[in-house]
């Protein structure tokens, strides 16, 4: 496996960027036979999802769920435990599970004689990629294709400047060295929602602030309103229709300038750490897009014709275009775009990318919310059915949420499915599979689950949908 030592080596397909989209469209190229590289800026490959986003994200929602199980869960099942938290052990196995994904990276890019070309990509001209190493060693590369896949960087917010242990973004918050005891965040998106979450299972207060009236947009605002609720009652709080102004850094922490966002006056928030999570922005910086005629939009996205730019052999995907922000979309990305470079057929269906927010209990969703529907003017059925009647969760004490299955009133297609309770997102992939092949509520309905399991939470909404839900 090459890295940066080649002062120039000629591919079939040369990919910027080594974060989910870039490595599997690296992989999927060594598998369909092209001469293929990765050029990837750090020092592992796995981009922001496996290094300081989803991977260790989830590593801490699973520790922090099992640590606040265990002090406040386990004596109602009978098990007496006085937990205590050694927060420097659960940042370690963090990382030593997010190392073995990355050299589980490695392993593939050998497997599959894909080449890991270490430094920053530039594009240099039409069919030309300049690589700048560490030591500043410059090395060029000659591509049919250059596939961008930069990826994405947190969203600043004007006015709050970050400052490290302070006024941290996410990969701040994924290794503070000590539970805070007021986390601030700046936005109810899903980041700031996990991060929260977690630090609050671990002992701190806190206050989410969010610009909007309403938490997680694009999530149906029916299940938004729920999943409120089960946090606060969690004992997180929210300011809705609020905007920070300025913040200050104290001996002791930080101070936020907080006003209404339709006017009003003002206050001050105190905390020890701030979270800005408002957000992600497509990575584009010292790309050399000049060079081939290809510029940003206004939003900072690179525009794409089935993941073509107009550049000729230029093509660009994951969050540095447009889409769903989430690694998985960039993962379909990959292949599809590979897949075209080699001469087969390679598509994406944005609407069946589906989202998910790994709290407890967890969200999930593919597909059309109500208030998209309404505003296209689709008759639609509604089906729904709550956790708290599914024979499994109340077996396990799980029992806040539902499932929603919205479909077309006059064809019954399935057009979205809304989940909040446990497990939400292993129980997606049913409703993105059913929605790919065109399927009904009735199909979904219709077709056998296992027993007592929550997915029948699933198949109940279905069978809602046309009235004939049996509740326990």
């Amino acid at each position: 496996m090459a890295e940066a030592a080649v002062s120039s080596a000629s591919y079939d397909v040369v990919i910027i960027g080594g974060g989910p989209g870039g490595y599997n469209a690296a992989i999927r190229a060594g598998q369909l036979g092209l001469r293929a590289a990765c050029i990837e800026m750090r020092d592992t490959l796995g981009g922001t999802c496996l290094n300081v986003g989803c991977m260790p994200s989830k590593a801490l929602l699973h520790a922090s769920e099992l640590y606040e199980m265990a002090g406040k869960g386990f004596a109602g099942l009978g098990i007496e435990v006085s937990p205590k938290l050694n927060l420097a052990q659960m940042m370690d196995q963090k990382s030593e599970s997010v190392t073995a994904l990355t050299k589980g990276i490695e392993f593939l890019f050998k497997k599959n004689k894909v080449d890991w070309v270490r430094g920053r990509g530039r594009i240099a001209g039409p069919g030309q990629v300049e690589v700048t190493a560490a030591d500043g060693a410059v090395s060029t590369l000659t591509a049919k294709n250059i596939v961008i896949a930069t990826g994405s960087e947190p969203t600043p917010l004007p006015g709050v400047a970050f400052e490290d242990g302070k006024v941290v973004d996410s990969t701040g918050a994924l290794s503070l060295p000590a539970v805070p005891k007021h986390l601030i965040v700046v936005g109810a998106g899903i980041i700031g929602l996990e991060l929260g979450s977690v630090w609050r299972r671990l002992g701190a207060q806190v206050t989410v602030v969010e610009f909007l009236d309403r938490i997680s947009p694009g999530m149906d605002a029916d299940l938004a309103k729920a999943f409120q609720r089960t946090l606060t009652k969690q004992g997180m709080a929210f300011k809705l229709g609020s905007k920070v102004t300025a913040a200050r850094s104290t001996k002791d922490g930080v101070e936020l300038t907080v006003e209404p966002a339709a006017g009003g006056a003002a206050e001050t928030l105190k905390g020890d750490v701030v979270l800005v999570a408002i957000g992600r922005r497509p990575y584009t910086e010292g790309l050399g897009l000049e060079s081939v005629g290809v510029a940003p939009d206004k939003r900072g996205f690179l525009d794409n014709d089935h993941f073509r730019t107009s550049a000729d052999g230029v093509w660009v995907i994951g969050d540095v275009t447009h889409g769903p922000m989430l690694a998985h979309k960039a993962e379909e990305d990959a292949v599809a775009v590979i897949e075209l470079i080699a001469g087969k057929a390679g598509h994406v269906d944005y609407n069946l990318v589906p989202s998910v927010v790994y709290s407890s209990p967890e969200v999930a969703w593919v597909g059309q919310t109500e208030e998209q529907l309404k505003a296209a003017g689709v008759a639609y059925k509604v089906g729904k059915f709550p956790f708290s009647a599914n024979s499994r969760a109340k077996i396990n004490h799980e029992t806040d949420g539902f499932a929603k299955v919205l479909a077309d009133a006059a064809t019954d297609r399935i057009l979205g499915v809304h989940i909040m309770g446990p497990q939400a997102g292993e129980m997606i992939g049913e409703a993105c599979v059913a929605m790919a092949f065109g399927g009904s509520s009735e199909d979904v309905a219709r077709i056998c689950h296992p027993h007592p399991t929550r997915s029948e939470a699933v198949k109940q909404a279905a069978m809602g949908v046309e009235g004939w839900t049996m509740q326990a």
